[in-house]
């Protein structure tokens, strides 16, 4: 599990297809990797990607053909940037919200614009993540968490400071950029409850209905 507080950024620096998989290599900046071993999660740009190599100041993760199509990742190159947050620790302060590094689909920013220090990004999520998509709620971005400030159907709006600009690759954003999105996991868990729900009261209603026409029902 992660926070979607991003402790660096790092780059691709070898990116190559493997039998019927992909190896990619990651150089991690100032990333610290002295508590890292191989089998540990670190997220790339909101992807959680297990370690299966560890150098001084890089890591390699296996990445199946799957997580190529339904991330941003397959429109990586080398030296392009991508933002790191190591696994969260059970006593680590909990900054963001919580994050599974699974990404729930591609969204495309559509624009930015300033606001005083800060930008606006509009985005478009694919129509079957909408749902999920609250004003004031949260969603990660690359592996950043961010408030949503206004949802417009499939488009919503999030506001960026200026240290979350420098500090992740949101700052490299232009209009048309495909970026990693995952929707708040309370939404899905909710809805999945509720789904349960129904299901339950439909089908204690067949069987009530079931009861009565076969003579079983109350005088």
């Amino acid at each position: 599990m992660f926070t979607g507080i991003i402790e660096t950024t790092g780059s691709i620096k070898r990116l190559e297809q493997l039998n019927a998989e992909w190896r990619i290599e990651i150089a991690t900046g100032s990333l610290d990797l002295s508590d890292v071993v191989i089998g540990d999660s670190i997220a790339v740009s909101g992807c959680c990607l297990t370690v299966v190599e560890l150098g001084a100041a890089s890591f390699s993760a296996d990445v199946s053909n799957e997580s190529m199509r339904c991330t941003n990742l397959g429109t990586l190159k080398v030296g392009s940037r991508v933002n790191l947050e190591k696994a969260m620790l059970a006593s680590s302060r909990f900054g963001g919200h919580i994050v599974s590094g699974h990404v729930d689909g591609v969204g495309k920013l559509l624009s930015a614009r300033p606001e005083g220090q800060s930008v606006v990004l509009r985005f478009a999520a694919p129509i079957e993540l909408s749902r999920y998509i609250a004003a004031k709620g949260s969603i990660c971005i690359d592996g950043t968490s961010l408030t949503v400030n206004t949802v417009a159907g499939s488009e919503f709006e999030v506001n960026v400071i200026p240290h979350t600009q420098q500090e992740t690759v949101i700052g490299e954003y232009k209009p048309g950029r495909e970026v990693n999105l995952e929707v708040d996991i309370i939404a899905r868990y909710l809805e999945r409850m509720m789904q349960n729900n129904g299901e339950a009261e439909a089908s204690s209603s067949l069987s009530r209905n079931f009861l009565e026409q076969h003579g079983f029902g109350s005088k």
